[in-house]
């Protein structure tokens, strides 16, 4: 299996490490032409605003969404908003391009700062496989997922109710960073996507 990694900005080579680890391929991606004969894609975390522009002057924001229509794509942070149909009004960045492919609203930066980061164990039941173990949840300026439509579902959610995962079809999406712990079951999890879409 080959997964590629957007490597325009942000946290994409700990994506990339994580999985080596777990035996995969993994490829980053800056140019339309890598796409090719890949089985997904993740869009790492990073400054969505950032993401989105260089993706536009790569010439990347089409072919990522014939991409998509294909193949499992799953954004981690800033990539949740990147894939998004809408941001809150509030929240909206300026000139913010979207490939705007999933049924969801996220909230930009709906944590706080930097230094408002922190860490949660959350219940994940898609990737609770016979028995029940909490996921480390790393949330660094996150945004949070204030609704689905269609077929996306929501995937865990904070104590409070905040919604910070969510899944449609074989695209995947996640408020926090994965790629920052040891636990590679999102992961694994996003393979599983991966496989089904090859």
């Amino acid at each position: 299996m080959k997964i590629g990694v957007l490597a325009l900005q942000g946290a994409f080579s700990e994506h990339m490490k994580m999985l080596q680890r777990l035996g995969v391929t993994a490829v980053d991606v800056r140019l339309p032409e890598q796409l090719e004969g890949l089985d997904g894609l993740i869009i790492p975390g990073g400054e969505s605003t950032t993401i989105g522009k260089l993706a536009r002057t790569y010439g990347l924001m089409e072919p990522l969404r014939l991409f998509a229509q294909e193949k499992a794509l799953w954004g981690t942070c800033a990539g949740m908003i990147f894939m998004a149909k809408g941001i809150s009004s509030s929240s909206a960045g300026k000139d913010q391009p979207l490939l705007g492919i999933m049924d969801i609203e996220v909230e930009r930066n709906a944590f706080g700062r930097q230094v408002d980061s922190f860490e949660v164990d959350l219940d994940v039941p898609a990737l609770n496989n016979g028995y029940v173990k909490p996921f480390p949840a790393v949330f660094i300026r996150a945004p949070r997922l204030l609704g689905v439509k269609g077929t996306a579902s929501v995937l865990a959610t904070l104590p409070d109710g905040t919604a910070v995962a969510a899944q449609q079809g074989k695209w995947l999406v996640t408020s926090f960073h994965p790629e920052l712990t040891g636990d590679g079951r999102f992961h694994a999890y996003f393979l599983k996507l991966a496989e089904g879409s090859s």
